[in-house]
């Protein structure tokens, strides 16, 4: 050992090196057209899912390529949950569907909203009264959520989807809400006069997933509901997560549920087998 050396490993000691993957900042992090590098043994892997697996290095570092894709996923994230929803085009898509309202949370605005979650659970002053009690089996309420694009970009079609396969059932008017929260649902349902009500929410955005939808589900809505008391479908986003057939045939199966047994929440169990079984 020579002097001043600390006895710890080499960094290619330390880490064992993934195939393919670049050892030194000078080396490429993937092998390209022509090159001898070792074939990426990690690439029929990645084809799987959406993880971040098996990231090259430079030296013990993450590759360049690897570390620039990180922020441009967290940028993303981070601009899904500044958007804002553009209610006029989404009311726009959601014609022929029926009526179509909007209201708003108690927040107001987008840095109050994130500032203050129990605000977006409620509705500003005036907006009550401005629902009408027209009843119906089913009200869709599409909130922004800490996702707007996800609303703007799957919640038509998931509410067709819905929607087919329930020919017989009364609709409400469908709700869009801005600054919300799922728990405004009970509210807006509450003064809808609904049996039930589905609360379509853009999801927390993620590293792998900045467009990721939710589905609430809650029988015989009303203010102070609890979150045991509701059911919920998560991560549609086809192509990658849920297709909307996929979503619909759940959600169907759960509201058939939820009203042989006259509840929702966690007293109702998925029997649906595992999907691709």
């Amino acid at each position: 050992m020579r002097s001043g050396e600390s006895g710890a490993p080499e960094p290619s000691e330390a880490f064992p090196s993934v195939p393919g993957e670049a050892t030194s900042a000078s080396t490429p992090s993937a092998p390209t057209t022509g090159s001898t590098t070792t074939a990426d043994a990690w690439a029929a892997l990645r084809k799987l899912t959406p993880a971040r697996i098996g990231l090259a290095r430079a030296g013990d570092a993450l590759a360049t390529r690897d570390q620039l894709e990180l922020r441009l996923a967290h940028a993303r994230a981070r601009d899904a949950v500044h958007a804002d929803l553009d209610v006029a085009a989404l009311r726009e898509t959601l014609d022929g569907t029926g009526p179509v309202l909007s209201v708003q949370s108690a927040a107001g605005d987008r840095a109050r909203y994130l500032q203050r979650p129990d605000l977006g659970r409620t509705l500003a002053d005036g907006e009550v009264e401005r629902l009408p009690a027209a009843g119906g089996d089913l009200a869709f309420v599409l909130a922004d959520g800490l996702s707007p694009v996800a609303v703007q970009t799957h919640a038509p079609g998931m509410i067709a989807a819905i929607t087919e396969r329930l020919p017989d059932w009364q609709l409400a008017p469908t709700v869009i809400a801005t600054q919300a929260r799922v728990a405004i649902g009970d509210e807006v349902g509450e003064a809808l006069g609904a049996r039930f009500v589905a609360v379509l929410i853009g999801e927390r955005p993620g590293l792998s997933a900045a467009d990721s939808l939710g589905i609430y589900l809650t029988y015989s809505p009303r203010a102070g509901r609890m979150d045991s008391e509701r059911n919920c479908i998560s991560n549609v986003r086809p192509p990658v997560g849920l297709s909307y057939a996929q979503a619909a045939d759940k959600f169907v199966a759960l509201i058939r549920e939820a009203d042989r047994l006259g509840l929702t929440g966690v007293a109702i169990k998925d029997e649906a087998p595992a999907l691709g079984s």
